[in-house]
């Protein structure tokens, strides 16, 4: 049997429980007031550093970007010249003007294609280091980190926070430099053209801002407040998708519906909220600035009238008040999504400052080679994370010696399957000590601790790729003929074969296309293919038929016979040829020796083995 997992608190208990839907959304929005308190766009800056690996398009992409806006610009210098010049002499100069017109033109048209290629490149390579550093992240935390956060608001950040974030670096970041670089050089040009008249637009510049920043922080606010709720959603639909069969067989389609669709139409809710005070700060800006333009032309209509203003010079104003006053509306466009992608970023950076309890140290210890396959437990004492009040581990020792195969039994609950989680280092003791080849597990380097373990857990969780790339997840570099062959000790080999492409078929998600028995072994012959010193079974054969059983557990007496072998076993008939039987309670030893020996005893063991062997 296996110890109730760490998640087990934060996940099925809490969908079980009566009333768990008003603490979800009781969770929600304590999660969603305390991100939106944040009301800058620091988190943003994360970014830099992965821009900084690519200066050379970056660089081109600014240049591209200043090219492409100057020849915007250049458009109303050559439309003032047509107008002012061209007409002169009879028109005599007219074609040429507009030649230059067509030329400029066509620079903007080369330079705008390649400012969107570059921009976009660079853009789209930050996301996919982001998403390589995130994903690399996530799976050096430890198990104690998914008690607090479930897997389904893992994978919301990981694809619709970076989503958010790839529209802001590869279009939203492109349109608003350009605007802000067309606001800059239209303003500039303005003064040079009619300094009366750009001095009145400018004043019409604070009643842009206040909008701007009002409305804006609101926006913020409400975009965090609705990402959460949706990745809530995300969170429960993957929870139900996964336990599918259980939904389905408890009869529960309707309700997880009802409930889904509860969290859908809230996560709508709120993000109407934050549709209508854009809509609301997007009128306001269009209102105030097209009001003001068109007040300030009037006044220059006046000065081309009574001849302080040439036409051309107008038009030129007219052009770049056109341009500065589109780049503003544009600019304030592009703000709500700097804020929406400042919020998916501040989930992002969570996720990226979360460090694993397990991590290695400074300066690790190298576990001795070649490896002795020993291990140790010293006074041990350990309770998972958020149930310090229930400890799976009470005093726990235990020592076993190269090439000794030790099967520990018990109850339910007895801390079985904690022994392996504690060598395997996924969590490490509140006290005592924990060693592999004589090297305290705290001072080495996690991954090395694990690559001197070969483990088949009850869950025999499998992946969607092929037989023979799940055998190949235990050592990477295995051949074909390697696989074949733990195959055939596994009693793999046989169904295998009959599948429809052989090794090369497809399991589908979690490799559900085999039985329970069938996942089983495959989960051993992975397990035999990795030839690790020190081999952990948790219930290796409890899917088996009783042929099955007998014939992968002389393959695993044969794995057993050159390594140091862990076995969990709830049916004591397949540890009978161990070389000690540790029968653990609550926490901790309290009988240790052969069959013979404990059965003698009288003890809990005797009493165990009555029990199934006379119920058998």
């Amino acid at each position: 049997m296996t110890d109730a997992a760490p998640s087990a608190p934060a996940r099925p208990e809490a969908y079980g429980r009566p009333g768990a839907g008003a603490l979800l959304m009781e969770q929600m929005d304590e999660a969603g007031g305390k991100r939106a308190k944040t009301r800058n766009v620091r988190p943003l800056a994360r970014l830099i550093p992965y821009a900084m690996r690519h200066k050379g398009h970056a660089s081109l992409a600014v240049l591209w970007l200043l090219a492409s806006t100057a020849a915007s610009l250049g458009l109303t210098a050559m439309a003032r010249g047509a107008i002012d010049h061209g007409f002169e002499n009879g028109g005599r100069d007219l074609d040429v003007w507009f030649l230059l017109l067509g030329a400029n033109a066509l620079f903007l048209g080369l330079a705008t294609a390649a400012r969107y290629f570059y921009v976009t490149r660079t853009g789209e390579r930050v996301i996919a280091d982001v998403r390589k550093g995130l994903f690399g992240r996530i799976l050096t935390l430890d198990p104690s980190f998914y008690t607090h956060m479930r897997t389904g608001e893992v994978l919301s950040r990981l694809t619709t926070d970076i989503a958010l974030v790839e529209t802001l670096m590869t279009t939203s970041i492109s349109y608003a430099l350009r605007n802000l670089l067309t606001l800059i050089g239209g303003v500039a040009l303005l003064f040079f053209v009619s300094p009366k008249l750009t001095g009145m637009v400018l004043l019409i510049v604070p009643l842009l801002i206040v909008p701007l920043f009002v409305f804006g922080r609101r926006v913020r606010k409400l975009t965090v407040a609705s990402q959460d709720r949706f990745a809530n959603a995300v969170g429960f639909a993957g929870e139900s998708v996964d336990a599918i069969e259980t939904v389905q067989a408890f009869g529960r389609e309707r309700s997880a519906i009802d409930r889904f669709g509860s969290a859908v139409e809230d996560a709508f809710g709120a993000s109407l909220i934050r549709m209508k005070a854009r809509a609301w700060m997007t009128a306001m800006i269009i209102v105030v600035m097209f009001g003001g333009v068109t007040l300030v032309l009037w006044l220059g209509a006046q000065d081309v009238i009574s001849g302080a203003m040439t036409p051309g010079a107008l038009i030129q104003f007219v052009l770049l008040s056109v341009f500065a006053a589109g780049a503003v509306g544009a600019l304030g466009e592009s703000w709500g999504d700097v804020q929406k992608a400042a919020g998916a970023m501040e989930r992002i950076e969570e996720l990226m400052r979360s460090e694993p309890g397990t991590a290695a140290p400074a300066s690790p210890r190298v576990l001795p080679s070649p490896p002795r396959g020993e291990v140790s437990m010293s006074g041990v004492e350990f309770a998972y994370p958020g149930r310090s009040d229930l400890p799976a581990l009470k005093g726990f020792s235990l020592t076993v010696r190269p090439g000794e195969t030790v099967a520990l039994v018990g109850p339910s609950g007895a801390g079985k399957s904690t022994v392996f989680r504690l060598l395997l280092r996924f969590y490490d003791p509140n006290s005592g000590l924990v060693s592999v080849d004589g090297v305290d597990v705290r001072d080495a380097d996690p991954v090395e601790v694990r690559n001197r373990f070969a483990w088949v857990s009850q869950e025999t969780p499998l992946f969607s790729g092929s037989a023979l790339e799940n055998i190949r997840f235990g050592r990477e570099a295995t051949t074909l003929d390697e696989a074949r062959d733990v195959a055939g000790k596994a009693q793999a080999l046989g169904f295998i074969d009959a599948l429809p492409q052989g090794f090369d078929t497809p399991l589908g998600e979690r490799g559900r296309s085999l039985s329970g028995g069938q996942r089983q072994r495959m989960a051993i012959a992975r397990a035999l293919v990795r030839d690790a010193p020190i081999l952990l079974l948790d219930e290796a054969t409890s899917a088996l038929d009783a042929e099955s059983e007998r014939l992968v557990q002389a393959a695993l007496d044969q794995a057993m016979e050159e390594r140091t072998t862990l076995v969990i076993a709830h049916r004591l008939a397949t540890v009978l040829r161990a070389d000690r039987i540790v029968v653990m309670e609550d926490g901790a030893v309290v009988e240790e020796g052969t069959h013979a020996e404990l059965t003698a005893r009288g003890g809990l063991y005797a009493r165990l083995a009555e029990l199934q062997f006379r119920g058998g």
